[in-house]
């Protein structure tokens, strides 16, 4: 048996839409790894929801992203420390947080763009533009069918 035969996963594997897709992450994940903090990958999510959304109540934020209250809560806490989000009161319901993206949450969302940007270039390296927008285009049909699912 060749050391390809050993380290290549059987073809019925390989031809799974699932183990590809879960694959791909696994490799995004580790190339972001090396372009962005730790908690680049959670920061950007919430920045990005707060720059497109604007204020927010911290829970609707959380369920928007598929995140517990616990998690949200932990990521929303460390972006006001550092300045990159404000939270406040709600008027309208005193028991609600908001938030809102800072100034500073801008910039800080610009850094891990353009680390984010550097990771998905990487990662398609091998496609032309037109097949990563067709992929894309494949992708988002998939996902757009299963809405029910948290982001």
């Amino acid at each position: 048996m060749s050391d390809n035969e050993t380290t290549t996963p059987p073809a019925r594997l390989r031809a799974l839409i699932s183990w590809q897709a879960n694959r791909v992450n696994i490799l995004g994940s580790r190339l972001t790894g090396t372009r962005m903090p730790a908690t680049g990958r959670a920061d950007f999510a919430v920045l990005a929801a707060l720059e497109e959304r604007g204020p927010i109540s911290q829970a609707d934020l959380g369920r928007q992203l598929g995140l517990d209250r616990n998690t949200i809560n932990g990521i929303v806490t460390r972006l006001d420390d550092g300045g990159q989000i404000q939270r406040a009161t709600d008027a309208t319901d005193r028991r609600r947080n908001t938030v809102a993206i800072t100034p500073l949450g801008r910039r800080y969302l610009d850094e891990l763009q353009a680390a984010t940007d550097t990771v998905q270039a990487e990662l398609a390296a091998p496609l032309t533009a037109a097949e990563v927008a067709q992929l894309q285009t494949l992708l988002g049909k998939i996902l757009d069918a299963h809405p029910g699912l948290p982001a």
